[in-house]
């Protein structure tokens, strides 16, 4: 029988705590350490369906990238039953279920959410974008043309659609960076990419960003990558346990709404 706390110390040998960044919040952060994760559930997020779901199919252990606690985003002061994080970590805890959350390390992980997102790209020879091994660049096998390539991101990430700006480049040398890394553009230039594939871009990124084309292919579509990863690294790591993919949150929740001619 595998345990809560061999699950966390086999993703912890992968990802280190040390590649996160020191505002996350990562590892086992809801439920016994010594107890058993012999039905594993695999998520990008920990919302309440997936919850449901974990009580439904017998799950002991939900594993997923982004922190179900996270004080960045939503400081956890109540456990309250009218609020949607009190209604989730009530419910892992009245049901025994572990949570635990690989993040940023997971981003920065050789095999991680960015090599993954190369890779499903089609990027070869790459390698890290910032010294924190935060993205990646690589190269196409050849040259196409961005409008081309928008729609093959569209296609291999799932993307419901997708924000770019078009500074005359065709596509090649491509940085990506799973989830928000705006914050990156000025790496993926001094690197000599000519686009760069990331999400939650703000106005002013597009806007002034004139040296290189930018594709916000959204959060979700850019980081969902890793879940296979995760549950084939586990069921490998644990083979006598059975390791599931959610079925209730597969697909990002943005929808767009396409201008009439």
């Amino acid at each position: 029988m595998s345990t809560v706390r061999e699950v966390e110390h086999m993703l912890f040998d992968w990802a280190p705590r040390e590649l996160a960044m020191p505002w996350d919040n990562v590892g086992l952060l809801v439920g016994d350490p010594d107890g058993p994760a012999d039905r594993i559930l695999v998520s990008l997020d920990i919302t309440e369906a997936v919850v449901e779901e974990a009580v439904r199919t017998g799950a002991q252990l939900i594993v997923s990238h982004h922190p179900v606690m996270n004080c960045t985003w939503h400081p956890v002061q109540t456990l309250r039953s009218d609020d949607r994080q009190g209604r989730i970590l009530r419910a892992l805890i009245q049901n025994r279920i572990a949570a635990i959350c690989m993040h940023t390390n997971l981003d920065a992980a050789e095999g991680g959410v960015n090599d993954a997102l190369a890779e499903k790209l089609g990027l070869q020879d790459t390698k890290p974008l910032t010294d924190e091994k935060i993205g990646r660049i690589g190269t196409l096998k050849c040259e196409i043309p961005l409008v081309d390539f928008t729609r093959f991101v569209v296609k291999l990430l799932g993307c419901n659609g997708l924000r770019y700006t078009d500074r005359g480049r065709s596509v090649h040398r491509v940085a990506v960076g799973g989830g928000a890394c705006g914050e990156y553009i000025g790496q993926a230039i001094a690197l000599g990419c000519d686009t760069f594939v990331t999400s939650d871009l703000k106005y002013h990124d597009l806007l002034d960003t004139t040296e290189i084309n930018l594709i916000d292919a959204g959060h979700f579509p850019t980081e969902d990558v890793i879940c296979p990863v995760l549950a084939e690294r586990l069921s490998a790591a644990f083979p006598e346990a059975v390791v599931q993919r959610t079925a209730s949150h597969t697909r990002e929740v943005i929808q767009y709404c396409m201008k009439e001619n």
